[in-house]
């Protein structure tokens, strides 16, 4: 009954809804993170590989900060500088060894524009986030306003928004959990919970920036998950490949994780079915949590893959930040 309880209540918490944990106002300030390095394995300490992928490292993270917590979406820039977003539109800058990296630690929320400043907290659904290291702007998917928003180098400012008809088709409580810029400037978002008719997740491939109101419609494209889960981030490895993260919620193990990989054809037309085929699965006596974050930097020339853990504002959740490299 107490495991029924749980999951019953970590359904609820994956709704895009206010709730106790989450707090009303965050202030911008310095933010001190502790990282405490973990074991892949709780029976192994010496495990090292899980599927295609070898642990490089894994960290619990914490802060006496109010309101660290709740990430949902991650980058990680070329010198280790980590920057995660919460649920709740805040932004969180940190380093997870002295010296790595170059920015100073941070926690601040996001610019909001003279027209939005009526929306409650709690409607800051941000779940994705992407970016372009040529100009530095960022791109941010609201899950309960169904809207993408790109922001200025920095953060600075917010520079444009857009909502379209095919986002408000998708569920409010499944909607942009995924959103990817390709190398050749197209984006890529998946609904989480927004199915096609033949049970894929629908997914939107826009030519151009999706916050620009002069961009055409965006083609349909099918994300084809993993059996039982459903997509919670992505990001382009290269011109030619798409990692995705998924998750799953179930009585017997609770939270459990996928990294799976997307090889992306040529041509991308109406209709292209995105097939993932698994890298990693997640899954205890592994490290698993609320896996939602997903990023990829590089080290010595290869791809390093990253995952953060959304803990929800909760004492039984955990951020969990793990990094791997593909073997």
């Amino acid at each position: 009954m107490q495991r029924i309880l749980i999951v019953l209540l970590l359904a609820i918490l994956l709704l895009p809804a206010p709730h106790m944990g989450k707090p009303e106002v965050v202030r911008s300030g310095t933010l001190l993170v502790t990282a405490r390095a973990l074991p892949l394995s709780s029976i192994d300490p010496d495990l090292t590989h899980v599927g295609a992928l070898t642990y490089l490292g894994g960290w619990q993270l914490e802060s006496d900060n109010p309101g660290f917590g709740g990430i949902s979406a991650l980058l990680v820039s070329p010198v280790g500088d980590i920057l995660g977003l919460s649920d709740s539109g805040i932004l969180m800058g940190f380093r997870i060894a002295p010296g790595e990296g170059r920015g100073h630690p941070f926690i601040a929320p996001l610019p909001i524009r003279a027209q939005d400043r009526y929306r409650p907290w709690w409607a800051w659904d941000s779940e994705s986030l992407t970016h372009d290291p040529a100009t530095g702007r960022y791109w941010v998917g609201f899950e309960l306003q169904q809207a993408i928003c790109r922001y200025s180098p920095g953060f600075a400012r917010v520079e444009a928004c857009r909502t379209w008809p095919e986002i408000f088709a998708w569920p409010k409580t499944g909607s942009i959990e995924s959103l990817a810029r390709l190398p050749d400037g197209r984006f890529l978002a998946i609904g989480e919970m927004g199915m096609t008719a033949d049970g894929h997740h629908d997914s939107l491939l826009f030519a151009g920036d999706p916050a620009e109101k002069d961009t055409p419609d965006p083609i349909h494209l099918r994300y084809t998950a993993p059996r039982g889960y459903r997509p919670t981030d992505a990001v382009a490895l290269d011109d030619r490949h798409l990692l995705v993260l998924n998750r799953r919620l179930t009585m017997e193990q609770l939270f459990t994780g996928v990294i799976a990989i997307v090889d992306l054809p040529e041509k991308l037309e109406p209709g292209t079915e995105l097939k993932a085929r698994t890298l990693a699965r997640l899954a205890p006596p592994l490290l698993a949590d609320n896996f939602e974050g997903l990023a990829v930097s590089h080290e010595h020339g290869r791809p390093v893959i990253w995952i953060i853990s959304d803990d929800n504002h909760e004492f039984f959740q955990r951020t969990l930040l793990l990094k791997f490299g593909m073997n």
